[in-house]
Protein backbone atom coordinates (compact mmCIF):
# COMPACT_ATOMS: atom_id res chain seq x y z
CA UNK A 1 0.00 0.00 0.00
CA UNK A 2 1.64 3.81 -0.48
CA UNK A 3 1.72 6.02 1.95
CA UNK A 4 2.92 9.79 2.92
CA UNK A 5 3.71 12.26 5.58
CA UNK A 6 1.90 15.65 5.01
CA UNK A 7 1.64 18.99 6.71
CA UNK A 8 -2.01 20.48 5.79
CA UNK A 9 -2.31 24.21 5.78
CA UNK A 10 -5.36 26.16 7.43
CA UNK A 11 -8.23 25.85 5.81
CA UNK A 12 -8.34 29.41 4.61
CA UNK A 13 -5.01 28.65 2.80
CA UNK A 14 -6.78 25.32 1.37
CA UNK A 15 -9.71 27.50 -0.06
CA UNK A 16 -7.33 29.80 -1.60
CA UNK A 17 -4.77 27.23 -3.21
CA UNK A 18 -8.27 24.89 -4.07
CA UNK A 19 -9.39 27.75 -6.28
CA UNK A 20 -6.21 27.28 -8.59
CA UNK A 21 -6.01 23.99 -8.26
CA UNK A 22 -10.16 23.77 -9.76
CA UNK A 23 -8.43 25.00 -13.00
CA UNK A 24 -4.61 23.62 -12.72
CA UNK A 25 -4.29 20.59 -11.08
CA UNK A 26 -5.68 17.04 -12.47
CA UNK A 27 -4.84 15.29 -8.46
CA UNK A 28 -7.52 17.96 -7.50
CA UNK A 29 -10.11 15.87 -6.69
CA UNK A 30 -7.55 13.18 -5.19
CA UNK A 31 -5.45 14.87 -2.50
CA UNK A 32 -6.39 18.04 -0.19
CA UNK A 33 -3.42 20.89 -0.53
CA UNK A 34 -0.71 19.81 1.49
CA UNK A 35 3.76 20.56 2.02
CA UNK A 36 4.91 16.91 1.95
CA UNK A 37 7.57 16.05 4.38
CA UNK A 38 7.50 12.21 2.56
CA UNK A 39 6.54 11.42 -0.68
CA UNK A 40 4.79 8.32 -1.06
CA UNK A 41 6.20 5.35 -0.13
CA UNK A 42 5.21 1.80 -0.18
CA UNK A 43 4.94 -0.11 2.95
CA UNK A 44 3.24 -3.63 4.25
CA UNK A 45 0.07 -3.09 6.60
CA UNK A 46 2.60 -5.16 8.95
CA UNK A 47 4.92 -2.64 9.35
CA UNK A 48 2.68 0.42 9.77
CA UNK A 49 2.32 0.00 13.68
CA UNK A 50 6.42 0.60 13.92
CA UNK A 51 6.15 3.15 11.56
CA UNK A 52 3.87 5.20 13.38
CA UNK A 53 5.72 4.51 16.74
CA UNK A 54 8.41 6.11 15.13
CA UNK A 55 6.12 9.26 13.56
CA UNK A 56 5.16 9.72 17.33
CA UNK A 57 8.54 10.21 18.14
CA UNK A 58 9.40 12.30 15.22
CA UNK A 59 6.39 14.32 16.75
CA UNK A 60 7.49 14.51 20.36
CA UNK A 61 10.77 16.36 19.37
CA UNK A 62 9.24 19.22 17.55
CA UNK A 63 6.79 21.78 19.08
CA UNK A 64 4.28 23.41 16.81
CA UNK A 65 5.97 26.21 14.55
CA UNK A 66 5.20 29.27 12.29
CA UNK A 67 5.75 28.92 8.58
CA UNK A 68 6.17 31.66 5.84
CA UNK A 69 4.24 31.38 2.70
CA UNK A 70 6.20 33.94 -0.13
CA UNK A 71 5.59 33.66 -3.60
CA UNK A 72 4.75 31.78 -6.60
CA UNK A 73 7.20 29.50 -8.19
CA UNK A 74 7.25 26.68 -10.36
CA UNK A 75 9.97 23.34 -10.53
CA UNK A 76 10.76 24.46 -14.89
CA UNK A 77 12.97 22.81 -16.53
CA UNK A 78 13.10 19.55 -14.53
CA UNK A 79 9.01 19.51 -14.33
CA UNK A 80 5.96 21.45 -14.74
CA UNK A 81 4.44 22.32 -11.03
CA UNK A 82 3.68 25.59 -10.30
CA UNK A 83 3.96 25.98 -6.41
CA UNK A 84 3.35 28.57 -3.42
CA UNK A 85 6.64 28.80 -1.94
CA UNK A 86 7.10 27.61 1.56
CA UNK A 87 9.95 29.80 3.26
CA UNK A 88 12.70 26.62 4.67
CA UNK A 89 13.08 26.96 8.55
CA UNK A 90 14.84 24.55 10.88
CA UNK A 91 11.86 23.06 11.88
CA UNK A 92 10.61 21.99 8.61
CA UNK A 93 13.90 21.00 7.56
CA UNK A 94 14.45 19.20 10.57
CA UNK A 95 10.84 16.86 10.37
CA UNK A 96 11.96 16.23 6.40
CA UNK A 97 15.35 14.78 7.60
CA UNK A 98 13.98 12.90 10.64
CA UNK A 99 11.24 11.08 8.32
CA UNK A 100 14.14 10.52 5.91
CA UNK A 101 16.58 7.92 7.89
CA UNK A 102 17.07 3.82 7.19
CA UNK A 103 13.96 3.66 9.89
CA UNK A 104 11.28 4.94 7.33
CA UNK A 105 11.14 3.24 3.95
CA UNK A 106 11.06 5.11 0.10
CA UNK A 107 13.50 7.33 -0.79
CA UNK A 108 13.29 10.76 -2.58
CA UNK A 109 14.09 11.68 -5.72
CA UNK A 110 14.45 15.39 -5.57
CA UNK A 111 15.84 17.97 -2.94
CA UNK A 112 13.51 19.35 0.05
CA UNK A 113 12.04 22.26 -1.30
CA UNK A 114 8.73 22.95 1.22
CA UNK A 115 5.90 23.82 -0.96
CA UNK A 116 2.08 23.73 -1.54
CA UNK A 117 1.16 22.44 -5.26
CA UNK A 118 -1.13 24.79 -7.20
CA UNK A 119 -0.70 23.35 -10.50
CA UNK A 120 0.64 20.15 -12.38
CA UNK A 121 1.14 17.81 -15.66
CA UNK A 122 0.28 21.30 -17.73
CA UNK A 123 1.54 21.20 -21.26
CA UNK A 124 4.70 23.74 -21.50
CA UNK A 125 2.46 26.54 -23.09
CA UNK A 126 0.07 25.92 -20.59
CA UNK A 127 2.65 26.17 -18.12
CA UNK A 128 4.23 29.30 -19.17
CA UNK A 129 1.06 30.72 -19.87
CA UNK A 130 -0.17 30.31 -16.27
CA UNK A 131 3.01 30.59 -14.51
CA UNK A 132 3.57 33.85 -16.12
CA UNK A 133 0.40 35.41 -14.73
CA UNK A 134 0.63 33.31 -11.43
CA UNK A 135 4.30 34.83 -10.04
CA UNK A 136 2.54 38.57 -10.14
CA UNK A 137 0.32 37.32 -7.53
CA UNK A 138 1.87 38.75 -4.11
CA UNK A 139 1.09 36.40 -1.35
CA UNK A 140 2.16 36.88 2.26
CA UNK A 141 1.01 34.31 4.52
CA UNK A 142 2.16 33.08 7.51
CA UNK A 143 0.79 29.43 9.27
CA UNK A 144 1.03 27.43 11.97
CA UNK A 145 1.30 23.98 12.24
CA UNK A 146 0.98 21.74 15.58
CA UNK A 147 0.52 18.45 13.69
CA UNK A 148 1.78 16.34 10.71
CA UNK A 149 -0.58 13.14 8.75
CA UNK A 150 0.21 10.27 7.94
CA UNK A 151 -1.84 9.36 4.89
CA UNK A 152 -2.48 6.09 2.68
CA UNK A 153 -4.26 5.64 -0.84
CA UNK A 154 -7.35 3.97 -1.35
CA UNK A 155 -7.84 2.21 -4.51
CA UNK A 156 -9.80 4.66 -6.44
CA UNK A 157 -6.23 7.33 -5.90
CA UNK A 158 -7.67 9.13 -3.49
CA UNK A 159 -5.48 9.72 -0.27
CA UNK A 160 -6.71 10.28 3.32
CA UNK A 161 -5.69 10.31 6.63
CA UNK A 162 -4.35 7.23 8.55
CA UNK A 163 -3.12 8.65 11.64
CA UNK A 164 -2.50 12.51 12.93
CA UNK A 165 0.85 13.12 14.67
CA UNK A 166 0.35 16.50 17.33
CA UNK A 167 4.09 18.02 17.87
CA UNK A 168 5.09 18.59 21.01
CA UNK A 169 5.84 16.58 23.93
CA UNK A 170 2.46 17.04 25.56
CA UNK A 171 0.87 16.18 22.11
Amino acid sequence: MKYGVVIFPSKTLQDRVNGYRKRYDPHYALVSPHITLKSPFDADIDDLDSISEKLRKVAAVHQPFSYHVSKVKSFEPVNNVIYFKVDPNDTLTSLYNMTHTEHFPGEELFPFVPHITIGQNLSDDEHSDVYGSLKMDSIDLTEIADRFHLLYQLENGVWTVHETFLLGKDA
